[in-house]
């Protein structure tokens, strides 16, 4: 039976025009994406937001603008026969201090996730494992002209 598996993410862009990406190891591999995760039953796109911004940097939304969902067919790379939708937002969290200050060696091999602050004219596609991703950071770069 197909599925569908919606997705929420955030951009945090801090003073320095460095944004937020979250490095993670889960089912045996890494990747690097943004901040965010799975929207649950019952729940709101932006309410998924806050509640993925709480639990993964304990991070109080103060506002958020969406900026990308992806219209087209995306099947999930981890689990084929369902589909997923992205949603992509531009956030200002209530205070960003104590985000992505831990350093690591990536790529990592422990089940988690940590965050980092990259440069948003030093990251590249490449460096996003996901093409919604890519597309979505494209996205986000034309609205800041950049």
């Amino acid at each position: 039976m197909n599925q569908f598996n919606l997705r929420v993410y955030g951009f945090i862009i801090n003073e320095n025009q460095e944004v937020l990406l979250s490095d993670e190891y889960r089912f045996e591999s890494f990747f690097t994406k943004f901040p965010g995760g799975g929207v649950e039953y019952g729940e709101g796109i932006t309410n998924a937001l806050h509640r993925e911004f709480m639990e993964e940097l304990n991070a109080e939304i103060e506002s958020c603008e969406l900026i990308y969902f992806n219209d087209y067919f995306q099947e999930s790379v981890f689990v084929k026969g369902i589909q997923v939708t992205c949603f992509y937002y531009l956030v200002k969290c209530k205070t960003i201090q104590g985000l992505g200050t831990n350093s690591y060696i990536i790529p990592f091999k422990e089940e988690g996730e940590k965050q980092r602050w990259i440069k948003i004219n030093e990251l590249q596609d490449k460096d996003l494992n996901f093409k919604t991703d890519q597309v979505a950071f494209k996205k986000l770069k034309k609205f800041l002209s950049l």
